[in-house]
């Protein structure tokens, strides 16, 4: 069976944009006869909340949007795994074994140091220059753990842009798998759970586009030999340039219900947004694996099936 994944972060309030990404999570599983894992993405230490991950869990119920493992009860009574916090021995396993490889090595180097020393390719990306990557430096507080990629290109087909390919040694360089603040990274943490858990479907925004490749070659390393298909849906933009942000607390989920919307009312103006529907209308979370875009993706995912 199909696995997908709906992956909040609980650094804010849900918004039209996470509304967005489980409109095409639960239609595209749900049109493919597959199911939903909720995971809580809170590898950021500093920032999670314990009342933003509260929130998540009843606008979701509130939208009519249930996985089916595990069920949101379940985390409010602590009896899942769904947080990355929950994880950190899976972690560190996955760790060791690429450690056992000498694929890692500590690095030394702030921010700062990396946007003065690394060069800018598309999108804007600094790509890490190798540094730390001969220097034998003991790991220890204050210091980020980087995994070597290969010089690969990594190709893959993805279910809305079709086939693509990446290079990420030359995109961003060695990838951090652990922060200077002994956080785990999104892209190590993401690559071990989609393999771990089972999650054969990611279906997520175009945004994270550009970490395909990395996640395909981390995850090979890791033992993954066959990875998951993905999707890439589009943004619902603020501005031609800039995408909701929680931070700004844009169209949160919790206002919109305070105004007195319904689910379906918030669910019909996301669609809208993203040229799902053709005018604005209240849709049902039950509903979704029927627009004609979610169809239609689902179809060509069904042509081009492994």
């Amino acid at each position: 069976m199909i696995t997908s994944r709906f992956a909040p972060a609980p650094t804010g309030y849900l918004h039209l944009g996470h509304v967005a990404n489980a409109i095409y999570v639960w239609g595209i599983a749900r049109a493919l006869g597959g199911r939903v894992l909720l995971r809580i993405e809170d590898h950021d230490r500093q920032r999670s909340r314990p009342e933003f991950e509260q929130a998540i869990l009843e606008d979701l119920d509130w939208l009519g949007f249930m996985p089916d493992t595990p069920p949101t009860s379940a985390f409010r009574h602590g009896i899942c795994e769904g947080r990355q916090s929950d994880r950190t021995a899976i972690y560190e396993g996955a760790l060791a074994s690429l450690r056992a490889r000498g694929l890692v090595y500590a690095c030394e180097c702030s921010r700062r140091d990396i946007a003065a020393a690394g060069s800018v390719v598309d999108a804007g990306e600094t790509r890490y220059p190798g540094t730390c990557a001969h220097k034998a430096l003991a790991e220890g507080p204050g210091l980020a753990l980087r995994v070597r990629l290969a010089s690969h290109v990594e190709r893959f087909v993805d279910g809305r842009h079709g086939p693509l390919e990446q290079r990420p040694s030359e995109q961003c360089g060695d990838l951090v798998v652990r922060d200077r603040d002994g956080n785990w990274s999104y892209q190590f943490a993401v690559a071990v759970d989609d393999w771990r858990q089972d999650v054969t479907l990611v279906v997520r925004g175009d945004d994270v586009l550009a970490s395909t490749g990395r996640q395909i070659q981390l995850a090979r390393l890791l033992g993954r030999e066959v990875p998951p298909r993905f999707v890439h849906h589009p943004l619902i933009m603020k501005s031609a340039s800039q995408k909701l942000s929680k931070a700004d607390n844009d169209t949160s989920i919790r206002e919109q219900r305070s105004a007195g919307l319904t689910a379906a009312d918030v669910i019909g103006r996301a669609a809208h947004m993203m040229g799902l529907l053709n005018q604005r209308q209240p849709f049902a979370a039950r509903q979704v694996a029927t627009l004609e875009g979610i169809s239609r993706i689902a179809a060509r995912l069904r042509r081009t099936a492994p």
